[in-house]
This record gives structure tokens, sequence and C-alpha cells, in this order.
């Protein structure tokens, strides 16, 4: 990647931060096509929809965007606040999905599913990081997902675990399409957009995501000497000295002189 790529992927302007938003969920939104047109599964949310979908038949887009408006209620009593981001993302993924399945055919042979899913895969794992990077907000159901976490108190794994279960078996029940792409999707999507985060520059524990924070090095100590040392040995033999004169004079009939006070 050259230079004027990183500086893009990389910069605090808000336009171009914008422009990988919005470059985010529309590669996002064609990649949840591919998955679905791959017709062997997709992620637990995708099948929640598509089961939906069909029960209703709405297109699969729109009951995105409806669960997405769902999912956003769900964020009030949780104290969440959405960014730019959280709103562009509940309303154009679903948008950009439509067109994407208007334009993509259903595979129907088992290589070309598999090549089609796979495609959506790694897509959705470079639009993740995309519009991660941007910094505007997290998508309604990862906010949906810290929400839970920080109320209740429960680890990020159990919380995410019990949401992807429940949509998925309800999208199911629906008439959701689970299998082999449920599976790949779970253990797949995780380092696939690790790579990627890497690739586009994008730092998760910088206050900006896609922004490095590089810590400030601390200022150099003056150079002070250390103070030398108290010499104990020569101090005490001064003294023992003195107390020897004390009882000479002692001895002789003269005031003593007062030893110095420790």
């Amino acid at each position: 990647m050259n230079s004027s790529s990183a500086s893009f992927l990389t910069t605090q302007r808000l336009s171009a931060r914008l422009v990988r938003l919005v470059a985010g969920l529309l590669l996002y939104g064609v990649a949840m096509a591919l998955m679905i047109r791959g017709n062997i599964g997709a992620s637990p949310w995708d099948v929640f929809a598509q089961g939906v979908s069909r029960t209703t038949q709405i297109s699969f887009g729109m009951c995105t965007i409806i669960i997405s408006g769902v999912v956003l209620l769900l964020w009030i009593p949780l104290k969440q606040r959405p960014g730019v981001g959280t709103i562009a993302n509940a309303l154009l993924v679903g948008a950009f999905a439509d067109v994407g399945l208007f334009l993509i055919p259903e595979a129907h042979h088992w290589a070309l599913q598999v090549l089609t899913f796979s495609s959506g895969l790694c897509l959705i794992a470079f639009a993740t990081a995309l519009y991660i990077g941007a910094g505007l907000g997290p998508g309604p159901r990862d906010g949906l997902m810290t929400g839970l976490v920080r109320v209740s108190g429960k680890p990020v794994w159990l919380i995410r675990t019990g949401l992807e279960f429940s949509v998925v078996v309800i999208g199911f029940l629906l008439g959701g399409v689970v299998g082999a792409g449920t599976a790949a999707f779970a253990l797949g999507v995780g380092p696939l957009t690790q790579v990627t985060l890497r690739w586009l520059h994008v730092d998760l524990h910088a206050k900006t995501p896609g922004i490095a924070v590089t810590a400030a090095a601390p200022a150099p100590a003056p150079d002070i000497a250390p103070a030398p040392a108290p010499d104990i040995a020569s101090e005490s033999a001064s003294l023992h000295s003195r107390e020897r004169e004390r009882d000479v004079r002692r001895q002789q009939g003269a005031e003593p002189e007062p030893l110095p006070a420790d």
C-alpha cells in the first residue's frame, strides 16, 4: 500500500472518514448479498433477516433496516448513544444489500456457491475494517452487544453468543438458510477482520480508530549528582576522641566542654 493510500486511510479529516464509512457500508451490503446468493448459510443476523423476509414477503434489505431500527430502540434503556456511523449503518446497509441481490444471480452449482459465499465473507471482513476505521460510531448490533455487556457485567463472548444463537434459531424457524456457511462465518470472520484491520492501518486502541496514537516520551530527569554519603567511621572516631578529652579535663578539675548534640 503506497503512502497516499495509507494517508487517506489514517487521516482525521471528516470528509475522508465519511467516504470510508459510506464505502465500507456499500461493500458490506454487497458482501451480505453475495453470502445470501451463495445459499449455503449466512451470518446469524442475516439468517434472521432472511427468515423475516420470507415470512413477510418484504425485501431482505428492508427487513435488515427494520431490524436495525428495532435494535436501536433497545439502545434507549441501555443508555447507548448512536453516532453518525450508527445511523448510516442502520439505513444504508440494507439498501445496498437489496441492490446487490438485484444484480447478483443465485448460485446453484456447489462450486459456485462456495466461491460466491467465500467472496462475500472476505469482502465483509474488508468492509468491516473500512467502516470501523472511520471511527464514526458502532453498528446497531455491536452497540447492543456492548451495552448489554456494560449493564449486565457478563463477558463479551457470553452476550454475543447468546444474541447470535437467539437470532439464528428464530431466523431458521422463519425460513432462513442455516448451513455450512453459517459455521464458516462464525469461524472465519474474526481472523479475516483482524488481518484487514492491520492492512488498513486501523488502530482499535486509538482515541479515533484508524489513527495511531504515539505516546510522548517522558522528559529526561535532570542530571543531579547525588549528595555524598556521610563518613560514619570518621564521625564516630572524632566523637570518641572528644569523649576521652572530656574525661581527662574532668580528672584535672577543669570544667568539661559539653558534647555536641546528635
